[in-house]
């Protein structure tokens, strides 16, 4: 078979935790009840452009849309060796008087890709408002946070200050960018339409007897029914496996997005300053307690970046019009691919949801290493005060290294604010030391920048989902 859905698991122990929606949405029924709507659309059109096809025919394919006999379509695929067959002769079974306009001038990529780019349409949108959601919930918290001083990290050595807040910016843009993305991509996407065995329309245009304009305007009208606007002008015997690379790259690249963000929270969570939530019964191993769901995100992400290989090296190996080596890799990539990132953003939610954040331990690491941080303000001070520069300099780079082999050599507290104040050098600022090292005056604009980022460009971005704002999740530990 063309289509990309598993005969069984779409995706192994993935269902288990994914979304019952998006379960359905790459399941056995919804695959082949979508057949039947198409095989439905395929002859309203057909009817309407003149061929002899009547509204009973119709009328028995509709009443008999979702009435579908899996044990006999499972007999027939047996016998057959092909599933779409395998369900026309299901469907005909129950259809008597529309059998035998059942699939005409149709090929079974007309149901198979057709229906594949409508669960990847369909799977975006279940994808959007959950993306949604945690960026809501991360907007909430940085908005919080906003103002809160914190270490900041290059090389996860620490830096120059910035805010819990302008840190979960940092998230949020590269999850905005995921949203434009994807709603890129669905957008993007078309509908492979009727198109026939190589994609020249050739049985269309022989059973509307040359006229090119039917053929046309059957395509268009049975786009339109499957909720399409465009179609794929040009196609070979199926849609261009570029699409699928298109399509999973955006998921990919919510993957990179995640893992990111969860390894940072991993990181604040070893240095006991942000948690994640953790459930009143959770368990964690013996060892380590607080097994933590943003290392279930980092896991599955990886998992979902590599599946990207899989639509490049199909698309790159088909053949001409079309080899067949593409099915059964698709059945597996596509659905794992929108399972996982259901998974992962449903996780990232709860987290989002329930972040601990733990002030008085951020601003010990803070008073730990600001000293250090704030020697140019101290000379600063100094020379205001009549000193010299270079004079000031040498007197804290010598009572920077003693305090620094007081943390390094002897595991002690950082000193060197009770050195300076101790140094007669320094009393001409003695008094001005606690204005100094405020943590406030090291954050420059970073609470400005976090008000006009969600301001500017995460609140609109959530307008179109504010209907799906308060949907709740429960996972599967």
């Amino acid at each position: 078979s063309d289509a990309m859905f598993c005969e069984e698991d779409p995706a192994g122990e993935l269902s288990s935790y994914a979304s019952e929606e998006m379960h359905y949405n790459f399941s056995d029924k919804k695959k082949f009840i979508t057949w039947r709507k198409l095989w439905i659309f395929l002859a309203k059109a057909e009817k309407a452009l003149g061929l002899p096809i009547t509204d009973a025919q119709i009328a028995e394919m509709e009443s008999h849309a979702e009435d579908i006999d899996f044990a006999m379509a499972a007999e027939e695929e047996r016998k057959l060796r092909h599933d779409v067959m395998a369900h026309v002769h299901t469907f005909a079974h129950c259809c008597p008087t529309a059998a035998p306009i059942i699939h005409l001038g149709a090929t079974s990529c007309y149901v198979g890709d057709n229906t594949d780019l409508i669960a990847l349409r369909d799977g975006f949108n279940i994808l959007l408002p959950k993306l949604a959601r945690v960026i809501d919930r991360l907007a909430n918290f940085a908005e919080e946070y906003a103002d809160l001083p914190t270490l900041g990290f290059t090389h996860f050595q620490p830096a120059q200050l910035t805010t819990v807040g302008k840190r979960a910016c940092l998230w949020l843009q590269d999850l905005v960018m995921d949203v434009r993305n994807l709603e890129r991509a669905r957008d993007d996407l078309r509908f492979r339409g009727v198109k026939g065995t190589t994609g020249t329309q050739a049985s269309f245009l022989q059973l509307f007897q040359g006229d090119h304009d039917k053929v046309e305007e059957l395509d268009k009208m049975v786009t339109e029914m499957a909720g399409f606007k465009k179609a794929y002008l040009v196609t070979g015997q199926t849609y261009s496996r570029k699409v699928d690379v298109d399509c999973l790259a955006t998921l990919t690249r919510l993957g990179a997005s995640v893992h990111k963000i969860c390894t940072d929270i991993c990181l604040l969570a070893n240095l006991k300053e942000i948690e994640e939530p953790f459930e009143k019964e959770q368990i964690g191993s013996s060892a380590m307690p607080y097994k933590m769901h943003a290392e279930r995100s980092c896991s599955l992400a990886r998992h979902l970046i590599a599946l990207m290989a899989d639509p490049l090296q199909t698309a790159s190996g088909q053949w001409l019009e079309r080899t067949l080596d593409d099915s059964a890799n698709r059945r597996i990539s596509l659905p794992e691919s929108f399972l996982t990132a259901d998974i992962i953003l449903s996780t990232l939610q709860n987290i989002t949801e329930g972040l601990v954040v733990y002030p008085k331990v951020i601003e010990r690491h803070i008073h730990h290493e600001l000293p250090f941080m704030a020697t140019e303000n101290n000379i600063m001070a100094i020379v205001k005060a009549g000193g010299n520069r270079q004079e000031c300099h040498e007197k804290i780079r010598v009572l920077s290294q003693e305090a620094a082999a007081v943390v390094k050599q002897e595991g002690g507290d950082n000193d060197l604010l009770v050195r300076i104040q101790r140094d007669p050098y320094f009393a001409p600022i003695l008094g001005q030391l606690d204005a100094l090292l405020d943590p406030k005056t090291f954050i420059g604009r970073a609470p400005q920048q976090v008000k006009t980022f969600l301001a500017e460009e995460v609140r609109p971005l959530l307008e179109p989902y504010k209907a799906n704002m308060d949907v709740k999740v429960e996972l599967v530990l």
